[in-house]
């Protein structure tokens, strides 16, 4: 059976289990079964090429003890194993050693895992399916990795579950942009399911890793944070599907509630890619981490003021950011002109309302700077829908190629022989400045839309007012007329 059919069937007998409830805890609860053969795979071929290797996880909890047979365990007495033994002890597996970093993976990933399925034979069923598949076969585990990145596609339908999700479009054009390189650190503070990460390792695999010394300086540069469980144990098991040996970098944390002032020049980063959660609030005391001119309670400004800090001279980031982020007031134009004066912010490229659909339906712009010199002028590119296409949805989504001519007018790695078009404008710092700062700035190349003379248009409502009040006049009368009848 292939890949495909094998995570479809497990899927369908899911969906027979009264526990699970929906496709958010369906993918939560394939996630750590997933995790568990996968990890158990690698410790296998990592036992074979050092005889000294020890797996993290005690002898009786590993997948090749309890799961592997097809004839093991199952109905209530799995259940009992499984809620009883491995997920408490797991949960609370000590962080000490030379495997400390592998251990703190496996418990970080359990530490707030549930077990959804209430049937040990529905349970069997789906450990015999998962068993079948060799993760330490390249070919087969690069293909279940496609299927595992269509699941978490399939998330943005999954109610709040598609917060985690940042089209894959959008995510393999930003880090094509930004071009990272084995050996750059390079940082994503909200990782969600690691989207840019396993979009920066492609890339980086595809054109520079040409050595095992090339990977390994590609693997240590990665660092990533994720505040919430589900998106961080898909993250994690999305990096091991991409072959990162080790994948404790993705840490299990809230980057704002570390104080700002906290970050050393020795922690400073090459890049920076990111689509940090917008339109939410950051619980009470997180913003007391941030210089009183920068605090708000909104999430997405102040992971702009931290990205800022992070970068070292020469970084580099991309970043995506709603348009509030672009017009706001108050703090908001105290972010963009620091922003302004730490940064080149070089481009803005605009994207239409329908590109973040289902779960999202604002405008959203993706931001590219630079660390180290001033701004001096910022060039935006309007990303339009394509022509016969009303807007992007679940079954007509954002693709990359459609932001091939953006990346045809970027001019390479010195942006250099830019052009204005229909799509594309810049505007001074003099000229930012003068509008308070305020970077929404609408293309003018757009003909606006001619609605006519003021005077005229508010003496034909006038008329219609009159109108509607007469004939409302005419039916009292009727129905006036009728109740005396």
């Amino acid at each position: 059976m292939s890949v495909r059919n094998t995570v479809k069937s497990i899927q369908d007998i899911m969906r027979q289990d009264v526990g699970v409830d929906g496709d958010a805890q369906r993918l939560s609860q394939l996630c750590w079964m997933f995790f568990l053969k996968i990890i158990d795979d690698q410790d296998q071929e990592l036992e074979l090429m050092d005889a000294a290797y020890r797996s993290p996880i005690p002898e009786a909890l590993q997948w090749r003890s309890w799961a592997a047979d097809p004839e093991g365990t199952t109905g209530d007495e799995l259940l009992d194993f499984i809620n009883g033994e491995l997920f408490p002890t797991l949960k609370a597996l000590p962080v000490s050693g030379p495997d400390a970093n592998r251990r703190r993976v496996v418990r970080d990933v359990f530490e707030d895992a549930y077990n959804y399925m209430k049937s040990g034979q529905l349970m069997r069923q789906v450990v015999n399916k998962i068993s079948g598949v060799d993760f330490n076969d390249l070919a087969e585990r690069r293909h279940f990795g496609d299927i595992y990145e269509q699941l978490l596609n399939d998330l943005q339908s999954a109610g709040n579950a598609g917060e985690y999700y940042t089209p894959r479009a959008v995510t393999a054009f930003m880090v094509d942009r930004i071009d990272p390189r084995p050996g750059e650190s390079l940082f994503d503070p909200a990782c969600g399911t690691g989207g840019f990460l396993t979009c920066a390792i492609r890339h980086m695999r595809e054109r520079y890793v040409k050595t095992v010394a090339d990977e390994r300086a590609m693997q240590q540069a990665l660092h990533a944070v994720e505040k919430k469980q589900l998106p961080h144990m898909l993250c994690v098991t999305n990096m091991l599907l991409h072959g990162i040996e080790d994948p404790s970098f993705v840490r299990h944390d809230n980057t704002l509630a570390r104080p700002y002032t906290s970050y050393t020049q020795a922690e400073r980063v090459d890049i920076v890619l990111t689509n940090p959660p917008f339109g939410g609030r950051e619980e009470d005391g997180i913003e007391s981490n941030f210089p009183a001119h920068f605090r708000t309670r909104e999430t997405a400004d102040l992971f702009l003021a931290l990205i800022v800090r992070l970068l070292r001279p020469g970084g580099r980031a991309a970043v995506v950011l709603p348009d509030g982020s672009l017009f706001g007031e108050g703090v908001k134009t105290r972010l963009k002109e620091h922003l302004l004066e730490e940064c080149n912010l070089h481009t803005i490229v605009r994207l239409p309302n329908s590109v973040f659909k289902p779960y999202a339906s604002i405008g959203t712009n993706l931001l590219f700077f630079e660390k180290g010199e001033p701004t001096r002028e910022v060039w935006f590119y309007e990303h339009r829908v394509p022509e016969g296409q009303k807007a992007y949805s679940m079954t007509k989504p954002i693709r990359f190629d459609l932001f091939q001519a953006c990346i045809e007018w970027w001019g390479g790695a010195a942006r250099a022989g830019r052009q204005e078009s229909e799509v594309a404008w810049r505007v001074s710092l003099e000229e930012i400045k003068a509008r308070g700062y305020n970077l929404d700035v609408k293309n003018p190349h757009t003909i606006a839309d001619e609605h006519g003379d003021p005077t005229e248009l508010l003496a034909r409502l006038d008329e219609a007012e009159q109108a509607t009040a007469r004939l409302r006049d005419q039916l009292r009368a009727i129905l006036a007329e009728a109740l005396l009848a």
